[in-house]
């Protein structure tokens, strides 16, 4: 009688066990899904990659491919999160929204903060610069050699690529965004703004033809970067489930006829290149 009384024991304390490791599997994500919560997509004002239409609809290609994963794996219930680019990486890490869908691009040190799936698209940079480019600028060291002043968005990529090709910090003005990088390049507070190529040639269209736009291919080869969706680090088993859906949903029929209208083409999918060797390489 002992002895059943012991396995009874045993048998319960092993349930416990079992109960409470799949219960802290479960990341604060799938508990909003659980309790028929929203997922919050988190971006700024980026064209066309992500950025809110009216009442803040999410809109641009990144939203737009996130938005079709998320109903591939039977989610729609979504709510747009908009706040300024370097608010992005804070807000998910506060919990104010539960995905970046800004079309991030994979790098180390935001690997270190947020858990990224696997890349979604593969792009350049290139710089806006004054119609005619007066000074010649095409690529850092131009800068760097020109002593120009470099304009670029809080928390951009391209922060770290002209201080690693020798660009002195006193020549680099951060500012919150395309809007603000425009403005500073039209007004001659800047020489070249930073900023991804898609997003150049939106600026240029915008400037009624005040700025141009550098050829990326002549920024170095390691600029050339690779775009994830973010989440975070507790939220590795939704994760999980995104990667699989999208590994079926990308280069899709549905997927790029989703995307052609903000101009991500076949030539932006993103090849064999996994993750865990960008977040190693860039």
């Amino acid at each position: 009688m002992r002895r059943t009384f012991l396995k009874g024991i045993l048998a319960a304390g092993v349930a416990a066990v079992t109960f409470t490791a799949v219960s802290v599997q479960a990341g604060p994500l799938m508990d909003r899904i659980e309790s028929g919560e929203t997922i919050r997509l988190g971006f700024a004002n980026e064209v066309p990659w992500a950025y809110p239409g009216e009442n803040n609809k999410p809109l641009g290609f990144v939203n737009a491919y996130a938005i079709g994963v998320l109903k591939q794996m039977g989610y729609d219930n979504i709510e747009p999160v908009v706040t300024e680019w370097g608010g992005l990486i804070p807000g998910l890490k506060a919990i104010r929204f539960d995905v970046i869908t800004g079309g991030m691009y994979i790098l180390e040190s935001r690997c270190e903060n947020v858990a990224f799936s696997e890349p979604m698209g593969r792009f350049g940079d290139a710089f806006i610069v004054a119609k005619g480019n007066p000074k010649g600028i095409e690529n850092y060291k131009d800068i760097k050699d020109k002593g120009a002043l470099f304009v670029t968005g809080a928390g951009y990529n391209t922060v770290e690529a002209a201080k690693k090709e020798g660009v002195p910090e006193a020549n680099i003005l951060t500012v919150p965004g395309p809007t603000e990088i425009l403005a500073a390049v039209k007004a001659g507070r800047a020489d070249a703004g930073g900023v991804t190529y898609f997003t150049a040639l939106n600026l240029a269209k915008e400037s009624a033809d005040e700025v141009e736009v550098t050829d990326p291919a002549a920024l170095p080869d390691w600029t050339l970067n690779w775009v994830g969706i973010a989440f975070r680090d507790a939220d590795q088993d939704f994760l999980d489930k995104f990667n699989a859906a999208q590994k079926e949903y990308l280069g899709s029929a549905d997927m790029l006829g989703t995307v052609a209208e903000y101009g991500y083409t076949e030539s932006q999918l993103p090849g064999d290149v996994t993750t865990e060797w960008v977040c190693s390489n860039r």
